[in-house]
């Protein structure tokens, strides 16, 4: 069973109905305990960084995540999700992560004629072929909403990188773990092609 972590930042419907469209099931779950018995695990979100670490904390679902993140069971990560993995963010201040893969969340910086949310379609590219990627072009479009993004303190923890006034990373991989700043449940065919992927793990 794939369990997606509720802690009531992210259109988690959305999520647990493309699994379902790719033949998988996925239950919503807020308890820490049938957490921490998940076998695979995705961490969705939208919103603010501080309010989601803080509902992390508050619900008690800190420690169970960062046990499977360690346990090499699979885990995903989605838009807020791959930023919470971080250790830091400076999004309206700065906020601890949960340090799961060294790095930083910045702001892209403002230029002539880029919009920030950087919101649509774009491309990623592969730095080198990975599971989760299996049957999916190299250079394939994506669905984004964000403003800020991760900058790993190391290039191998990068699974794609994405240009947008700059290039940044749009896919973190290291052992059990991958995430994506983009969603794949609004990406049609190609993330479902993901989704797909991670619940053959």
């Amino acid at each position: 069973m794939i369990t997606i972590v509720d802690y009531g930042m992210g259109n988690l419907r959305s999520v647990q109905k493309a699994f379902e469209k790719v033949g998988a099931d996925a239950q919503i779950c807020t308890n820490p305990e049938e957490i921490a018995k998940a076998s695979k695990l995705i961490l969705p979100g939208v919103g603010a960084f501080r309010d989601a670490i803080q509902a992390l904390k508050d619900q008690s679902l800190v420690e169970p995540i960062l046990e499977h993140a360690k346990s090499g069971k699979p885990f995903l990560g989605i838009c807020l999700g791959l930023q919470l993995l971080f250790d830091v963010s400076y999004e309206d201040g700065e906020y601890e992560g949960l340090g799961i893969i060294p790095g930083k969340v910045v702001r892209f910086e403002d230029q002539p004629d880029l919009k920030i949310p950087h919101m649509g379609w774009n491309q990623i590219d592969a730095t080198h072929e990975h599971p989760i990627l299996a049957g999916i072009p190299a250079h394939e479009y994506f669905y984004f909403v964000h403003s800020y993004y991760v900058a790993p303190d190391n290039d191998d923890d990068v699974a794609a990188w994405t240009d947008y006034g700059c290039r940044f990373a749009s896919m973190v991989a290291r052992d059990n773990l991958v995430a994506c700043q983009f969603h794949p449940e609004k990406s049609q065919n190609a993330g479902l092609k993901l989704l797909q992927n991670f619940a053959a793990f």
